[in-house]
């Protein structure tokens, strides 16, 4: 009779699903991570809200919050950009230009503040009631310089005070309008804004579109229909969700693909007998993987299909967690369609696919009467693909490491990059030659151990295959989850031991009002400066610090060139990690883009260590007047007691908390990726061993008839779980410090900090979860009778 493999495949799938089990489980994870990151992926893409301010107003000019620029060189150039850290702004002379094509009503937005230190208020020129649908509930609109509407607050007729971004000013009231803020002529809005020839938007009404567009002549964008939703908001939560489903998405993807064709090898390779079997009998090669391919078609729909659910779920959780934190806007929803399921199960399938082919290709080979005497022992030799590829990786990532070293700013950072992902790639090529070596080095302690521990060193010396396939996932579990994990506290520490060290003043007044004076007015905000030298130069937040007053009295920036005492209007002083990226130093000039996008090209006075926690561009704040969305200083810095009328004061320590829980959603998001990366391999690790355990039952029951008591077998197993769970701490955190070192040097310009008690509990964690995953099915192995093996 024919052999049909095909209905082999239906056949051991259906009377022997345990030993597909892993293969499921592991192809579910791979596809529940993928559809995650892809949903997260096409949320990004398609996140939009509806036009709040402008959504009565036909036409709106504004300024591209963008900047653009060429990267690469000749025939590979191509273009970037980054959005601008706060508001861009048109040139006032377009309301000029743009007034024959229709009504055109100009539009600037800026916060002011009442008397009695209450919070910012909304301010804007009265015009704006014509597209935001303000109306007056009482008296009339400003028309004169002095003049006001409120929207709540004081009547008709009374006078108030106003602290404004160019300080405070004393105001008749002449009106009251519905909702919340305060309303000005115009005119005087555009005086009191701080940027008096910029404005936020024009705005136009009976006007042509294209006939605008055609004024405008690419000076600005014209927006209509859904492109009017002006929301920085907006553009950040798109950056951020594309960041996590495509940057993040990537290496999960990546990760999740590797690890489930380890898992479907491992699968195919113990049925190494059963092929070698059906070799003897007849089958052919082909027979063979056909017979792999059908099992993997019939074993990764259903995992696909599944694995979507808990994908679902994931990314529900994760844009929800995001959005309750204040980092994605709440109108923005998050987009669950068939796209990334279908590829999410698609990539499981050509996964299984793949793997399986890859694993069948040695019992498929074998000349049938060599098949079972194969199939009874592990195979020594290495692998003449696998092996030289192997090499190839390890050199790689020794050479980036040592590169990384060497270097500083970015290339150090992209050196380190290169650095876990090669390594990573190296041990799972070289795995049996690794764990070979793991077996020799960690086992001379077990054989001190008795006869328990010298028979699992000699287990696991024999079978360095399948202890390979148990390491690797503990491997990346530490790896990825240290380097993440590591490099947020690593910041953290230095960003703290930065203004712990660096801020001299013995008060900070946070929003002080506009015409403060007592101490060193400070404006905080970012800046775009160009990272990099030649093709590859881009443009890269900065954070950057505006000084009204001698900085050096309140604020050691640890300057090693140059000189603070230097600054002044047209100059800078930025952070070393800056100057070694772009390869600048004192007397260089630097190409900036200011708050709003407007360039800059100050020379360089002073190169110092402290930017990671202070700012890591220092500018003089007439250099900012104009460029910011709130047109004042953002804190004060004292030294002595504080001046009366200022608003209450905090101390350093105080001040330096609360920068630190500003940074708790980017904590929170290294937290959750480590997680995420850490968990499935913690998974797959489980997944791998306790496949490992229940492919034993014959040699555990064997061990048992020969006369070994059920505890010393387990205290075998025990010794074998804690060499697996060692040699993967011990690689893993080797490939973590490896990566860590280079990356921490160019980011903080000090070693990684690894807190003992945190990098103690990822250990134990690796430890306990490979003795849980090896005893327990070891423990249900051996209830069962050992009659026969």
């Amino acid at each position: 009779m024919p052999l049909r493999p095909n209905g082999l495949a239906r056949a051991a799938v259906r009377l022997r699903p345990a030993a597909f089990a892993g293969t499921f489980v592991a192809l579910l994870m791979t596809v529940a991570i993928v559809s995650a990151c892809g949903i997260l992926l096409e949320s990004g893409a398609r996140a939009s809200l509806p036009p709040t301010r402008y959504a009565q107003a036909p036409v709106v000019v504004a300024a591209d919050q963008q900047i653009h620029w060429q990267a690469g060189s000749g025939e590979g150039a191509y273009e970037e950009a980054v959005r601008v850290p706060e508001r861009a702004r048109v040139d006032a002379a377009l309301l000029e230009r743009l007034a024959p094509l229709g009504r055109a009503v100009p539009d600037v937005v800026f916060p002011v503040r009442g008397e009695g230190g209450s919070g910012p208020v909304e301010a804007s020129g009265w015009g704006a009631a014509a597209f935001t649908g303000t109306a007056l509930a009482g008296g009339r609109a400003p028309g004169a310089p002095g003049e006001v509407v409120l929207g709540a607050g004081a009547g008709a007729g009374e006078r108030i005070t106003l602290d404004t971004p160019v300080g405070r000013r004393e105001f008749r009231v002449v009106g009251r309008a519905g909702g919340t803020g305060v309303w000005f002529s115009d005119a005087e809005a555009r005086a009191l804004s701080g940027h008096p020839g910029a404005l936020d938007a024009v705005v136009l009404f009976d006007a042509d579109p294209e006939r605008v567009r055609a004024a405008v002549d690419g000076r600005a964008q014209v927006l209509t229909g859904a492109a009017r939703a002006v929301d920085p908001q907006l553009a950040g939560a798109k950056d951020l969700l594309t960041g996590l489903g495509g940057s993040f998405g990537g290496i999960a993807a990546l990760v999740a693909v590797f690890t489930a064709a380890g898992t479907v090898a491992l699968s195919v390779g113990q049925r190494s007998r059963e092929f070698a079997l059906l070799r003897a009998v007849g089958a052919t090669p082909r027979q063979i993987r056909r017979i792999v391919a059908t099992e993997a078609l019939l074993v990764a729909p259903a995992a696909g299909v599944l694995g979507c659910v808990p994908g679902v779920g994931l990314a529900v959780w994760w844009f929800g967690q995001l959005q309750a934190k204040g980092a994605i806007p709440a109108g923005v929803e998050l987009a669950v369609s068939w796209i990334p399921l279908v590829c999410a199960a698609g990539v499981g399938l050509v996964t299984a696919l793949l793997a399986g082919w890859a694993a069948a290709r040695r019992p498929a080979r074998i000349r049938p009467g060599q098949a079972l005497a194969a199939a009874a022992v592990e195979r020594l030799r290495p692998g003449w693909i696998r092996t030289p590829l192997g090499i190839a990786a390890l050199a790689g990532g020794a050479a980036c490491a040592g590169l990384a070293a060497t270097s500083g700013g970015d290339d150090a950072a992209n050196a380190a990059l290169g650095v876990v992902m090669l390594f990573m790639l190296a041990v799972a090529l070289l795995g049996p030659l690794i764990a070979r070596a793991c077996a020799g080095v960690l086992g001379l302690p077990l054989r001190a151990a008795g006869a328990s521990g010298s028979l699992a060193a000699a287990n696991s010396r024999a079978h360095a295959r399948r202890l390979a396939s148990a390491i690797t996932p503990i491997v990346l579990a530490m790896a990825f989850s240290s380097v993440l994990v590591f490099l947020h506290t690593s910041e953290e520490e230095a960003t703290r031991q930065q203004q712990a060290a660096g801020l001299l003043a013995d008060h900070v007044i946070t929003d002080p009002p506009a015409d403060a004076r007592g101490g060193v007015a400070i404006t905080r905000t970012s800046v775009l400066a160009m990272f990099g030298t030649g093709p590859e130069r881009r443009f890269q937040s900065a954070s950057a610090q505006g000084v009204a007053g001698d900085v050096t009295t309140v604020q050691d920036l640890g300057v090693r060139e140059g000189s603070l005492g230097t600054l002044r209007p047209g100059t800078v002083a930025v952070d070393r990690a800056l100057a070694e990226s772009a390869r600048l130093g004192v007397g260089d000039r630097v190409e900036l883009r200011l708050p709003d996008g407007v360039p800059a090209d100050p020379e360089i006075v002073a190169v110092y260590t402290r930017g990671l926690g202070l700012g890591q561009v220092t500018l003089p704040a007439s250099d900012l007047t104009g460029h910011t969305t709130a047109g004042r200083a953002t804190e004060l810095l004292v030294r002595g007691p504080v001046p009366a009328g200022l608003g209450p004061a905090v101390s350093p320590s105080e001040w330096t908390t609360a920068q630190s829980t500003e940074r708790e959603v980017s904590a929170w998001a290294n937290a959750v990726m480590a997680a995420v990366l850490g968990g499935f391999a913690a998974v797959a690790a489980a997944n791998t061993l306790v496949m490992t355990v229940l492919d034993r039952r014959r040699e555990l029951r064997m061990l048992r008839l020969v006369g070994s008591t059920r505890r010393q077998v387990l205290r075998m197993l025990r010794w074998e779980a804690l060499l697996i769970g060692g040699a993967g701490v011990t690689l893993g955190t080797a490939i973590a410090l490896a990566t860590l070192y280079p990356l921490t040097k160019a980011v903080t310009g000090a070693p990684p900090h690894v807190p003992p008690v945190l990098y103690a509990s990822f250990a134990a964690a690796a430890l306990t979860l490979g003795l849980t995953a090896t005893l327990l099915p070891a423990h249900w192995s051996l209830r069962r009778r050992t009659g026969g093996v």
